[in-house]
């Protein structure tokens, strides 16, 4: 039989190993040696299953090596072992780790659950709409953050995620003005680019190219930046500097539709029809069904003195589209040229007719 002293020493050490193991767990999981502090993590939790400290950092370490559905199981079974009066941190904890997973469905009911029981929680707030805005519910987003608003109107981050909400939701310029308010705040680049989107949808080019040149200056490397940018150049009479903006665009991705077709349009006007032709094609290819696309072509046609297969592809244009301008105007101009007087009669009868309307109804379709 041990003696009585060696007996309680024996269990003293088995009481201070554990405490020593989460002890150095937490000491390297604080200098970032994530993989050590997991090891160590996992050894404790072998002999002390219900530890729930141990089970909550290990799922933030987790985390941090990007083993999400490790850390989600973490979360949960420490979830299970808490009262329920103390489980908020860590469902916290389970809804980032859904949310930096990517899978929203399972992060949405989390941050339900949380906002419901902390609605002034601002964090949790934009976590929420920002997950109600991915999966493309913009309008929950929005009736959710917008009596925030007031309190929290300075966050950066919070404004930044209620003026996606308003912009999906289709309130441009409502969300162009918050994007503008945060992008103030916090230098980003992507909400200067959200703004100047929207601005640009509601034709309010002069303060769309603003947007959009501040967020080149911020960040020049946002996708689809400088194609927008070469448009709000182009619809503000700088031709020249959006042909530079389209020929960057076109350096980081020369599948750009938009870029393409803007910059042909460009040369082509400019009379470098040679020059134009390529992108002009290349557009049409890539959008082979695209009013604009298929009109540029048919005046790239007319420029080189195609004038029959120009308007062929006008007649063919305004059978899918008879409300648009436009091409019949080119369209009667060109049966004219061609000595096709009643065609030439039709179309301009049709032109009067569609500039009456317009008149009345407002701008044309395009």
């Amino acid at each position: 039989m041990l003696p009585v002293i060696i007996f309680l020493a024996l269990l003293q050490a088995q009481d201070e190993s554990p405490r020593q193991l989460l002890q150095s767990a937490i000491a390297e999981q604080q200098r970032g040696d994530y993989r050590a502090a997991i090891r160590d993590y996992k050894e404790l939790l072998k002999f002390h299953p219900a530890d729930v400290e141990a089970r909550v950092n290990l799922g933030a370490a987790l985390v941090q090596v990007g083993d999400f559905d490790g850390a989600i199981q973490q979360y949960k079974q420490a979830l299970s072992l808490m009262p329920a009066a103390y489980q908020m941190p860590v469902r916290l904890n389970l809804a980032l780790a859904y949310y930096k997973k990517g899978d929203l469905q399972s992060a949405l009911p989390e941050f339900e659950a949380l906002h419901h029981a902390q609605v002034q929680d601002r964090r949790i707030a934009v976590l929420l709409g920002d997950t109600q805005i991915r999966l493309g519910r913009p309008a929950d987003a929005l009736e959710m953050l917008a009596p925030l608003e007031a309190a929290n109107q300075r966050d950066p981050d919070f404004e930044y995620v209620l003026g996606l909400a308003m912009i999906r939701a289709g309130k441009l310029r409502e969300g162009a003005e918050r994007m503008e308010n945060a992008g103030g705040v916090s230098r980003s680049g992507d909400a200067y680019l959200f703004a100047g989107s929207a601005l640009m949808q509601l034709n309010e080019f002069e303060q769309a190219r603003h947007d959009l040149e501040v967020a080149l200056q911020l960040n020049p490397k946002l996708p689809g930046l400088y194609t927008l940018v070469g448009m709000a150049r182009d619809q503000t009479g700088d031709a020249k500097a959006a042909e530079l903006a389209f020929r960057e665009a076109l350096k980081e991705n020369p599948n750009d539709f938009q870029a393409n077709l803007y910059l042909g349009t460009i040369l082509y006007k400019r009379r470098d029809l040679e020059e134009a032709r390529p992108f002009l094609e290349e557009a049409l290819r890539l959008s082979p069904s695209s009013p604009l696309a298929r009109y540029e072509n048919a005046m790239w046609k007319k420029a080189v003195g195609d004038d029959r297969g120009a308007a062929d592809d006008l007649a063919a244009l305004v059978k899918d589209d008879p409300q648009w301008l436009e091409p019949h105007v080119e369209l009667a101009a060109l049966y004219y040229k061609l000595h096709r007087p009643a065609d030439g009669d039709r179309e301009r009868h049709i032109v009067d007719q569609l500039t009456a309307e317009q008149q009345t109804q407002g701008p044309p379709k395009y």
